[in-house]
């Protein structure tokens, strides 16, 4: 069984709305947030993607469904877990939890893009090996 990556995220005041919930874009940020700490996880940095291959990986695709709101000053836990792999995206699936709790649970497509041109690009291997094993 394979692991799925996680991080916990704290709820600040300016993550919510005036009734005391997160505001629903929100969840998007923690998201990326645990988007990016996965890609640090497997070894890799994005300022140096860009660098040293070319590539980013940008949202094509995002699909959220919003179960139960998550509140001021809880801890969550926001999770990426890869579903299926192409030449030139990944797609995620990705939950936030309180505890037991599902708040939201989302599938994301990143698509791997040159940098200069912005038009897809195979994903360079060394990376997708990290990303699928």
């Amino acid at each position: 069984m394979k692991e799925i990556f996680a991080i916990p995220v704290r709820v600040y005041y300016e993550d919510t709305d005036a009734g005391g919930v997160v505001f629903y874009a929100n969840y998007l940020k923690f998201m990326e947030r645990a988007r990016t700490e996965w890609l640090r996880a497997l070894g890799f940095e994005q300022d140096e993607l860009m660098a040293q291959d070319g590539v980013v990986f940008a949202v094509s695709r995002v699909n959220l469904e919003y179960l139960r709101p998550a509140r001021f000053n809880q801890q969550l836990t926001v999770s990426v877990d890869v579903v299926r792999k192409g030449a030139a995206s990944v797609t995620l699936n990705q939950e936030i939890r309180q505890g037991d709790i599902l708040l939201t649970r989302g599938e994301v497509r990143l698509a791997c893009v040159d940098t200069k041109s912005f038009k897809p690009q195979k994903i360079p291997e060394r990376i997708l090996q990290r990303m699928i094993s």
